[in-house]
């Protein structure tokens, strides 16, 4: 593989990794306000959905 190859790759895996990195980001900030849970204590509704 030649050297400019194996720079291509390189950059290639650091770009999917920050594009990953921030989509991560992205979904932890915007989760749903609203929350259900079933459990043995019934139907609980938390939230300000």
């Amino acid at each position: 593989m030649s050297r400019s190859a194996l720079y291509l790759v390189i950059w290639a895996l650091a770009v999917i990794v920050v594009v990953f990195g921030i989509y991560l980001v992205y979904q932890e900030t915007h989760k749903s306000k609203l929350e259900i849970r079933v459990d043995g204590h019934g139907i609980s509704i938390d939230g300000q959905g």
